[in-house]
């Protein structure tokens, strides 16, 4: 009988060849059990165009020094031959959905800044309030970005409907689509950070907390625990699913004769239709305090994963980070199988930890 071994968080070792397994989603809980029919995907509602560059500010804080090897190394080449997954991101984890076992960790339980990855349980209030998506919502001055000054292409007065904002939110991290959301919620946005706050200490979110949508405060933590745990529920909606591994996005704007572009801010998704990865959700964040964050939900060597990468340093760590992980999984992870009385006998990793237990 084979076996594998996974070494202390933060390195992982493993000794056997792969073998897929089939996925099943457990049903959501509380607050993601209200997530009503009508949402599910409309196909008619994808739309396709080309892509358009977005900017972001260069990293304000001092960084230690990482091995270069490390942000080069895009194949995850280190990790698939020496055995053990190196990843640069400051915060991370990678958990297995179906069995909630931590196949790897980084400072597991330290809470930071989240930046737009915040938009997910933005999402996820707006679904739960069963608002009609078709209702039409305007950006105002309200919207405004005046804390970080980022632009926007969406100008105040720009009209559209509840669903369109959000599928900027969550394709193209659009902070006044994300803002509006909020703004046009009951109560409004005082009401909607709340729920959010509600929302999350349903989902047992202990180390987190809100203060806004878009996820432009630093005041929005979370910990890479926590946040496995928001991607979970996440991943309940089949709306939310949709939207966010949808690669690009054509909407008409105001009186403007040709469609505005978006695209997805995760390059993982705007390829996955060329190459082998299946991503079942996905946002990705950036603000100075937070760094480069990103977190996916993505069947690799047949297994349902949940990927969080937080505080990454440079543009293209956290995709080198998730290329890195989905490198050793196909070279490294397997379910065990012996012969037993002439059946297979299936045995799986060792469970560290799930999402059940209590943060520290």
């Amino acid at each position: 009988m084979c076996s594998i071994a996974f070494a202390p968080a933060g390195q992982a070792t493993a000794k056997s060849p792969s073998k897929k397994h089939s996925v099943s989603v457990a049903k959501s809980k509380k607050y993601s059990s209200r997530a009503s029919s009508q949402y599910r995907v409309n196909p008619e509602k994808t739309k396709s165009m080309r892509p358009v560059k977005l900017h972001a500010h260069a990293r304000k804080s001092a960084r230690p020094a990482i091995d270069a090897e490390m942000f080069d190394s895009f194949e995850g080449k280190s990790s698939a031959s020496s055995g053990n997954l190196s990843i640069a991101s400051t915060k991370a984890l990678v958990m297995n959905q179906n069995t909630h076992e931590i196949i790897y960790s980084k400072n597991l339980d330290t809470p930071t800044p989240i930046a737009s990855v915040t938009k997910l349980m933005t999402a996820m209030v707006v679904l739960d309030a069963k608002l009609n998506l078709n209702d039409q919502v305007s950006i105002t001055d309200m919207d405004v970005d005046y804390l970080k000054g980022t632009s926007s292409r969406l100008p105040v007065g720009t009209t559209m409907t509840r669903e369109d904002m959000l599928n900027l939110a969550l394709i193209a991290s659009e902070n006044r689509a994300a803002s509006a959301l909020a703004t046009n919620y009951p109560g409004g946005k005082a009401r909607f950070i709340q729920d959010m706050n509600a929302k999350a200490a349903s989902l047992g979110m202990m180390n987190t907390h809100f203060e806004d949508s878009t996820g432009l405060t630093s005041n929005n933590v979370s910990t890479a625990m926590d946040l496995a745990k928001m991607v979970h529920a996440a991943y309940q909606y089949p709306l939310i699913r949709q939207i966010t591994t949808t690669s690009d996005y054509d909407l008409n704007v105001g009186s403007r004769r040709q469609p505005i572009h978006f695209h997805n801010t995760n390059a993982l998704v705007r390829e996955s239709t060329n190459s082998s990865w299946e991503i079942g959700l996905s946002k990705t964040g950036y603000i100075s305090e937070a760094g480069r964050c990103l977190v996916m939900q993505a069947t690799i060597a047949g297994e349902p994963l949940i990927l969080v990468l937080l505080d990454s340093v440079g543009k293209l760590t956290r995709i080198g980070d998730a290329r890195r992980i989905k490198k050793w999984m196909e070279h490294n992870y397997s379910t065990l199988t012996s012969h037993n009385d002439g059946g297979i006998v299936l045995t799986g990793l060792s469970m560290s930890r799930t999402l059940g237990d209590e943060a520290n």
